[in-house]
């Protein structure tokens, strides 16, 4: 699964032709210099090399690999980053004296972990599918905890540029956990910023 295809030409710098057209002075003097076709052909495939990895890495750098899940009927993500894992809900216990968010605790590979529900923790409306039977684990350098879903659609690959900041019709969610909504309408939660909120840290001193 992922989302609808954006073409990299379409999200790519302008190329800087002055610079291309340097380079190529550059190798067709070092052509010049060079004895015999084999050599001239090593130096134009290595040249051709350079040229090419730049464009890529730049592009890598301007796109970010998200997992998407569906929530309340809207399809969300976080940066595959923050995500752990993807783990079955299985005896999820719950904890007195939490939050409303905190459904509870369960057992991973030895791991307690709090488990978070993200309609209560976004103030989004109570609908969805009702069957919240996967827990996606997100974790930084100094929390972890799981968000449940609905369904998990799986990793997509994003760019960064064109992503809006804010859309009026997206209601409570705070622009604090917002990083940002796609073309297609898929809203890119701060992963970060829900991590490092003061409010999760309530569980602990239970």
């Amino acid at each position: 699964m992922s989302g609808e295809g954006v073409s990299r030409e379409e999200f790519s710098p302008g190329i800087d032709w002055a610079q291309v057209h340097r380079r190529l002075r550059e190798a067709q003097s070092a052509l010049d210099q060079a004895a015999g076709p084999e050599k001239r052909k090593s130096i134009l495939k290595k040249r051709a090399m350079a040229l090419a990895k730049e464009p890529e890495a730049r592009d890598r750098r301007e796109h970010i690999d998200v997992l998407e899940f569906l929530l309340a009927h809207e399809r969300y993500g976080v940066e595959s980053s923050y995500v752990r894992e993807v783990w079955p809900v299985n005896d999820l216990t719950p904890v007195p004296c939490t939050p409303p968010f905190v459904l509870g605790i369960i057992s991973v590979r030895g791991r307690i972990l709090s488990v978070l529900d993200l309609k209560k923790f976004l103030n989004l409306p109570e609908k969805g599918l009702g069957d919240l039977n996967k827990v996606i684990i997100l974790k930084s350098d100094t929390m972890e905890f799981g968000i449940l879903a609905d369904v998990i659609f799986g990793i997509r690959s994003m760019p960064l540029r064109g992503l809006q900041q804010s859309v009026p019709t997206l209601t409570g969610i705070g622009e604090e956990y917002l990083r940002g909504v796609t073309e297609d309408r898929l809203i890119l939660l701060d992963a970060e910023r829900v991590l490092s909120d003061k409010r999760i840290l309530v569980d602990e001193e239970v």
